[in-house]
Parts: C-alpha cells; sequence; structure tokens
C-alpha cells in the first residue's frame, strides 16, 4: 500500500485545520518562520489565520512529501511524520510550501516559505 494516501491526508489537513481553528499551534523554528514570513509577505504575528487560509487551499493533490511521510529527527517532534505540501497560492500569488507534522493534536509547523 502506497502511503500517505489520498484518504490520509485528507485527514491530516482536517485534523491541521482542526488544530489552528482551536489555536493548537506550535512552531518549531520560530526564527526561521519569521524570516519566511518577511519573504513571503505576512506578518509572524498572522501565522494562525496565514495557516486558516492556506490550508483551505490545499488538498491531496498538493502533497509534495516522501512516500511514506519522513520522520522527523528534531527532539521536539522526533518520530513524527512530516507532511509537505507544494501549491500556487491564491492567497500569496506564488507557489507555497508547507511542511507540518501533528503531535498531541497539535499542529507544529514546521517550514512556510
Amino acid at each position: 500500500m502506497i502511503r500517505p494516501s489520498y484518504k490520509e491526508l485528507n485527514t491530516k489537513i482536517k485534523q491541521a485545520r482542526e488544530a489552528i481553528a482551536e489555536s493548537r499551534i506550535s512552531i518549531l523554528e520560530p526564527v526561521d518562520i519569521a524570516v519566511d514570513a518577511i519573504k513571503v509577505g505576512y506578518l509572524f504575528e498572522d501565522i494562525q489565520k496565514v495557516l486558516a487560509d492556506i490550508l483551505d487551499e490545499i488538498s491531496p493533490k498538493d502533497y509534495a512529501g516522501q512516500s511514506p511521510p519522513k520522520r522527523s529527527y528534531k527532539e521536539k517532534i522526533k518520530g513524527c511524520e512530516l507532511f509537505a505540501f507544494a501549491w500556487q497560492s491564491k492567497k500569496f500569488g506564488c507557489e507555497i510550501y508547507l511542511k507540518f507534522a501533528l503531535k498531541n493534536n497539535v499542529i507544529w509547523l514546521v517550514s512556510l516559505h
């Protein structure tokens, strides 16, 4: 069986949306995300709204990660599967890359540029 399946990706996107709606967000490397925020054109303080908006843009067809999903080696989310997506964002008018992990009902933002 090829992983992640379309159904699994749909579930992960839904879980990420729910975590963001309930403010269950952690950022793995805040400085890196802040630098990328400047490059992309949003305020770091608006990360919750930005994530909510862009998760509404993606679907399983935008999955850009490995099969099966790569596992994180970073201590805070060690062993958690990483889900990466790349797509042409309507919000930003350019290609965006998003990588996140889910751990204990929290979305861990790994990359957004």
